[in-house]
C-alpha cells in the first residue's frame, strides 16, 4: 500500500475532503467533533503532509540568513559557495538566501530561520539569544552552541579529534609520539572539542602544549616555525583550525625530516599539499552536505516541523584517495 493520502483521511474520519483539508490548514469552520475524527484519522493512517507540494500550491517562500565568518578562509569561502550553489538549485522552491558576515552584529531578525556557522564563541551568544528573543529559529553549523538554537548540523569535534591522534599513533607505531596542537583559538568550541578528543586519544604525555596562531598564516608560519626550532623533537603535528598555507611552507624546508601532519577540510591549499607530500592527512566535514542538511533543517522548521540534528560523518583523504578537483 502506498502513502495514505488527504482522500484517505477523509474517507477514514467520515468527512468530505474540503472539510478534512480544512483541519490539515487550521482554516476554520470545522465542527469540533470533525476535527477530533480528522485528527485521529491522521495519526491512525500515519499521514504526512507533502510540503513541498503544498508550499507550491500556496506559493510558499522562505527567506534564510546565513551567517558566515569573512575574510580568506578557504573552508569558509567553500561553505559560502555550496550555499549560493544550494540556491541556485533550490530556486524552484521559492528558497531565497541572505549571506551575511557571521562575525558582525546585529543579526538579521526578519527572516524565517537562520543558520550560525562556527559560532563558537562567547561574542555571538547573546546575538543568538536576540535571535530567540525574536522568533527567529536559529541553526548552527559547523560548531555547536548550547541553548537558544533548534538543530545542529555538522561533525561530533570531540570524535575528529579523537580520529587525529588515532591516525598519529599509526603513523607513530615503534617510535615515540610527541605531537604539537595548533589552535585557531581557544575560544572556538569546536577546536576546544578537537583538542579534547586528541588529548584523549594519545595522553597528555604524548601531546605538547596547544599553540594559538588565531586562523591566521602569517601566525601560523611565526609561530609554528618557532616551536619546531625550540623543539626539534617533535614528531607530529595536529593543526585544528585554518591558517595552513603558513605551515605548508615550513612543511616544504623541513623535507624528508618533517613531522606527520594530520589537518582539517580540504581547501585547494591542503589538495595540493598532500600531492606534493607536504602534510599527510585531511580530515574533512564535507561542506556541501553539511549546508545541503542545515537547508533541509530550515526548511522543516519554517514549515513547523521539529528538525532532527544531524551528524556529518567526515571524510579522511590521504594522497592516494583524493577525490576528483572540482576546479
Amino acid at each position: 500500500m502506498g502513502n495514505p493520502t488527504l482522500h484517505d483521511v477523509a474517507r477514514v474520519a467520515g468527512v468530505s475532503y474540503s472539510t478534512a483539508d480544512r483541519v490539515l490548514n487550521g482554516r476554520g469552520g470545522v465542527a469540533s467533533k470533525s476535527i477530533e475524527r480528522v485528527r485521529q484519522a491522521i495519526e491512525d493512517l500515519g499521514y504526512r503532509r507533502d510540503m513541498m507540494a503544498a508550499n507550491l500550491s500556496r506559493r510558499r517562500s522562505y527567506r534564510f540568513a546565513v551567517c558566515v565568518p569573512q575574510g580568506d578562509h578557504g573552508f569558509f569561502s567553500s561553505i559560502r559557495r555550496a550555499f549560493l550553489a544550494e540556491a541556485e538549485a533550490r530556486a524552484g522552491q521559492r528558497v531565497t538566501i541572505e549571506i551575511c558576515d557571521g562575525s558582525a552584529a546585529p543579526l538579521p531578525q526578519d527572516c524565517d530561520c537562520a543558520v550560525i556557522v562556527g559560532a563558537g564563541t562567547d561574542r555571538l551568544t547573546p546575538a543568538i539569544a536576540g535571535l530567540a528573543a525574536g522568533n527567529v529559529p536559529v541553526v548552527t553549523l559547523v560548531s555547536d552552541i548550547p541553548g537558544s538554537r533548534r538543530a545542529y548540523i555538522g561533525i561530533d569535534n570531540v570524535v575528529a579529534g579523537r580520529t587525529a591522534g588515532r591516525l598519529h599513533r599509526i603513523a607513530h607505531r615503534g617510535r615515540p609520539v610527541r605531537v604539537l596542537p595548533v589552535l585557531g583559538s581557544a575560544s572556538l568550541r569546536d577546536h576546544r572539542d578537537r583538542l579534547a578528543g586528541v588529548a584523549e586519544s594519545l595522553g597528555q604525555a604524548s601531546l605538547l602544549p596547544p599553540i594559538e596562531v588565531a586562523d591566521n598564516a602569517d601566525q601560523m608560519r611565526d609561530l609554528l616555525g618557532r616551536a619546531l626550532r625550540e623543539d626539534p623533537r617533535i614528531t607530529g603535528i595536529y593543526s585544528i583550525g585554518a591558517g595552513n598555507r603558513g605551515l605548508i611552507p615550513l612543511m616544504r624546508s623541513l623535507g624528508s625530516s618533517r613531522p606527520f601532519v594530520v589537518l582539517h577540510e580540504l581547501t585547494p591549499h591542503s589538495r595540493a599539499a598532500l600531492q606534493d607530500d607536504l602534510i599527510d592527512v585531511v580530515i574533512d566535514q564535507k561542506p556541501a552536505e553539511e549546508v545541503a542538511s542545515a537547508l533541509d533543517a530550515m526548511k522543516a522548521i519554517a514549515d513547523g516541523e521539529t528538525p532532527a540534528g544531524v551528524t556529518i560523518t567526515p571524510a579522511i583523504f590521504f594522497k592516494e584517495n583524493l577525490p576528483e578537483d572540482p576546479a
